[in-house]
């Protein structure tokens, strides 16, 4: 459950900054539910913008450049909800359990973030009150009142360089301990003309499957985690086009469980 803040308790976000999170496209009658824990940049003007520089602000470090406009074209071409995160990762990663540090990292990659260094027990908790709270509790109340059980699809991008080294893969397919929609999504995708690979460029090792653990399969629901190299979706043609290849592969892999269900 959401806790209600205090009147003693000032918020992160201004009146006009506020919501943490949004759902888009409530109505939407797919069995799949998209979400996009990284979709925004955005610093509250609290925070001073974190002692950033306008290059690290602007960076693959605040947000996954692409992914917000790719989820909400699928949400679009697949009539399903979106949830989305509107506060950008650096203040909180809604993608870690408050426990985590690299929920609020001190440094991302090359950049260090000198307002999340030193934190207190205090200014963690804001955080994870004003910023993770509102996101868990939009996402579990979507996915709870869906009128049947619905595919979990987190969508994510990823650069095509990272600590020095290229990534050749451009679409990551990334499952926790429950592969069930990875491996249709993977079986759908494999002439869909991208270097398609599983868990990569990240694993569950990474640390970077906590909504597919804590929103997925702790209600047995399908789930899979899309990771778009952002080269390729950094420009409204590459979202297009992206969009155009993911679609098909989604929708299937939707059915298949859809199918399933209805066979039980």
């Amino acid at each position: 459950m959401l806790r209600m803040q205090s009147k003693t308790e000032s918020s992160l976000l201004s009146p006009l900054e506020a919501p943490a999170a949004r759902l888009l496209n409530a109505r939407g009658v797919a069995r799949a539910v998209l979400v996009c824990e990284h979709a925004s940049r955005f610093i509250p003007a609290a925070l001073e913008g974190l002692g950033l520089d306008d290059v690290a602000a602007r960076s693959h470090a605040a947000w996954d450049i692409g992914a917000l406009e790719v989820a909400v074209e699928l949400a679009g071409a697949l009539d399903a909800p979106l949830v989305h995160s509107r506060v950008s990762r650096l203040v909180y990663d809604c993608n870690r359990p408050p426990e985590r540090e690299d929920s609020m990292p001190p440094r991302s990659e090359v950049f260090a973030v000198p307002g999340n260094q030193g934190l207190t027990a205090e200014q963690r908790a804001q955080r994870v009150r004003d910023i993770y709270e509102p996101f868990r509790c939009i996402l579990s109340q979507t996915l709870d009142r869906r009128p049947e059980p619905p595919v979990l699809i987190t969508i994510h991008s990823f650069t095509p360089i990272y600590n020095g080294k290229t990534r050749a893969v451009e679409l990551g397919i990334l499952h926790d301990s429950d592969d069930r929609a990875a491996q249709v999504m993977l079986n759908h995708a494999a002439h869909c003309g991208l270097r398609v690979a599983l868990n990569e460029p990240y694993s569950p090792e990474d640390g970077v499957t906590h909504t597919l653990r804590e929103h997925g399969i702790a209600r047995g629901l399908p789930n899979v985690m899309i990771e778009i190299r952002n080269d390729l979706i950094d420009t409204p043609t590459g979202v297009n086009r992206i969009v155009g290849l993911l679609t098909p592969i989604l929708a299937a892999t939707v059915e298949t469980f859809s199918d399933a269900g209805q066979n039980t």
